[in-house]
């Protein structure tokens, strides 16, 4: 680690990166979350009980792991996770048994922490395979935004743009930038219609439902939404604060991101992880100097997320609100560069190519059978498709 920073550097700096950490992971996937939950049969009100449920979950945990272990540990919600709920639509079952999923997919989450064979049968699965699940189940939502052009240009155009250049010139904040003109296009669309929001329904309350469990809910939903949450946050999280010189315990965050999103599933929480890609904001040097006061940064990204999640039920009512499009369009554009990414990773080895593909397009097409969702089907037509191209090979 680098040489600590003077003892009189300022305590603001982290606070304020972990402030920073939590407004960027909120407000730049929070639709992706309400698109997911509301796919798989949940109530405005329940969605903004889980995205409530969310905030509050991931930010106990991360200070619990940031001030245990004195690591800038920031935890966040699932939104390659979310994502497969977009896709998988509804649920056999409806939403007891998607909460029933979550309930399922948070004791696989704990058993990784508990049974390391678990983990090394996940890794038996090829990267490429995954990843490319992954991208087929995110390549109808990056398709929404063009949808949402051709349907009201007026709404959606001046998102895409406040995007494109917030790329440009901001890129860390180019998906809220993006929400904040979604937020100001909704507030005009209100203004000139006279619509009214009842306020009631700003208030932010939790709600809880008996779960379900029914075989394509855990096979469709519960199985995909483990691995990509495994693939996709826990582990790339693990190799992004490596990266900086933190080594983050396997076993307690696994117990304490998996008790979380036990705790959070029957009021709707789908699932809640170690942050990947926002987890560089606490974790980098700009956090603060010393690499010892970063897990600061760490609880104040928790205590941040909490306060957020006092704005779950406003941030509904704004997506029922919103004109047709501008919703699909703010979710597509945060799921570009995950798409980019998994793609990449799926063909990038050519030998895997084929497989990878016929998994992409198998989980593209949302086809759904015997009341399993298409991520399943996808997982098995690549593993199939591998194996068949695999038999009477020389082993590697």
């Amino acid at each position: 680690m680098p040489d600590p920073a003077p003892a009189n550097a300022p305590l603001s700096r982290p606070i304020i990166a972990g402030i920073v950490t939590a407004l960027v992971g909120v407000t730049s996937s929070f639709a992706v979350v309400l698109t997911g939950l509301a796919a798989v049969g949940a109530s405005s009100a329940q969605a903004a009980s889980g995205l409530l449920v969310l905030c509050v979950t991931m930010g106990v945990a991360s200070i619990i792991l940031a001030w245990r272990t004195r690591m800038p540990v920031t935890v966040a919600w699932s939104t390659p996770g979310a994502a497969v709920l977009a896709a998988s639509g509804g649920v056999d079952g409806g939403w007891s048994a998607a909460v029933g999923a979550f309930l399922v997919t948070a004791a696989l989450i704990l058993l990784t922490a508990l049974w390391p064979q678990l983990g090394r049968l996940i890794a038996r699965i090829p990267p490429s395979i995954a990843q490319a699940m992954l991208a087929g189940v995110l390549l109808p939502l990056c398709l929404a935004p063009i949808g949402g052009l051709m349907q009201t240009p007026w709404a959606v155009a001046p998102v895409l743009a406040t995007w494109l250049l917030a790329v440009r010139f901001a890129p860390r904040w180019a998906v809220p930038l993006a929400f904040v003109a979604a937020a100001s296009v909704i507030g005009i669309d209100i203004a000139l219609s006279d619509a009214a929001v009842a306020s009631s329904s700003l208030v932010p309350r939790v709600e809880f439902i008996a779960p379900s469990l029914t075989v394509g809910s855990v096979l469709g939903l519960a199985l995909p939404l483990f691995l990509v949450t495994m693939a996709s946050q826990n582990v790339p999280g693990v190799a992004i604060m490596r990266s900086y010189g933190y080594h983050v315990p396997w076993r307690p965050a696994m117990l304490v991101t998996g008790l979380g999103t036990a705790l959070g599933a029957p009021a709707g929480g789908h699932a809640i992880n170690l942050a990947a890609i926002s987890a560089a904001l606490a974790a980098a040097p700009d956090a603060d100097p010393d690499p010892r006061r970063r897990w600061v940064a760490g609880v104040s990204t928790g205590v941040t997320a909490i306060a957020l999640g006092g704005l779950s039920a406003v941030l509904t009512a704004l997506v029922l609100v919103a004109p047709a499009g501008v919703v699909p369009a703010v979710a597509g554009v945060a799921l570009l560069a995950a798409f980019g990414s998994a793609v990449q990773q799926a063909v990038d080895e050519p030998g895997e190519r084929l497989p990878a593909v016929v998994t992409l397009v198998v989980a593209a097409s949302g086809v759904q059978a015997a009341g399993i969702g298409a991520a399943f089907w996808a997982l098995a037509a690549g593993l199939l498709v591998r194996g068949v191209l695999r038999l009477g090979a020389a082993p590697r």
